[in-house]
């Protein structure tokens, strides 16, 4: 059953376009290092909620939005292959640090998930 790694961060609206094309050439690197997908998708429908939300997860500010994301892999083996393939690959560095991006990384999440059900 495949892996998954999830995302979730804000990103300022006016930023969009910088963190789409910054997400492009992530994508581009993971796939080329062997990720089996590579997806960001930006909130449509995530209303605040009263105990828990995406907008509450990340500390949504004034004119920020939600992105979630994913990036799937045969097996956590493989995922800790390709990410490690990616860490080196000097295109990532090129895009900057955490102080560098269009949005608050301090405010991202992120984590490994096994598939529990595949239909």
């Amino acid at each position: 059953m495949p892996y998954v790694d999830g995302f979730v961060l804000p990103v300022p609206k006016k930023k969009i376009g910088a963190y789409r094309s910054i997400a492009r050439k992530a994508g581009k690197i993971w796939r080329e290092h062997g990720a089996l997908d590579y997806m960001e998708c930006v909130a449509d429908d995530v209303k605040p909620g009263k105990l828990t939300s995406f907008p509450q997860s990340v500390k949504l500010k004034a004119g920020e939005t939600v992105v979630f994301a994913y990036i799937v892999y045969k097996s956590r083996a493989h995922r800790d292959r390709v990410n490690a393939k990616v860490f080196k690959d000097p295109r990532m560095a090129a895009m900057g640090g955490p102080e560098e991006m269009p949005f608050d990384a301090k405010r991202m999440f992120w984590g490994g998930f096994k598939t529990l059900v595949r239909a």
